[in-house]
């Protein structure tokens, strides 16, 4: 048994201008980026939303610029499986994430819990 959900819409952008463009989507979801100071690293702006929401992440890429979204779960091994039994393929394995291909040819990543309710709020699966 594991759990898994949407955990963060992730904007691609292929740019150097990622805060500018973190001040863009914050202001047309109405929320702010974090800090230079508080991101993960330079290469990432997330923007301040509610704990219980999924989060809002832009990321700085060498690929067309495009959007995706990241599957958080408890057990990255299970849920691949799952996603593969669903028919997703995977791409790639990272280190800490596993990037995935929808049958519609959409990639999406499969990462580790990202918000604090991951527990509480998760979907079980057997």
């Amino acid at each position: 048994m594991h759990k898994s959900r949407l955990g963060a819409l992730v904007v691609d952008c292929q740019s150097e201008r990622i805060f500018e463009y973190a001040e863009f989507w914050g202001a047309v979801l109405g929320s702010e980026p974090e800090s230079q100071e508080g991101q993960i690293d330079e290469r990432y702006v997330r923007l301040n939303g509610a704990p219980s929401e999924a989060q809002v992440i832009l990321q700085k890429v060498e690929h067309p610029s495009r959007v995706h979204f990241d599957i958080e779960t408890n057990d990255i091994e299970a849920e691949v499986n799952r996603l593969q039994s669903l028919g997703a393929e995977i791409v790639e394995r990272m280190e800490k994430w596993v990037i995935m291909e929808a049958p519609s040819k959409h990639r999406f990543c499969v990462i580790g819990p990202i918000r604090p309710d991951f527990e509480e709020k998760a979907n079980v699966w057997e």
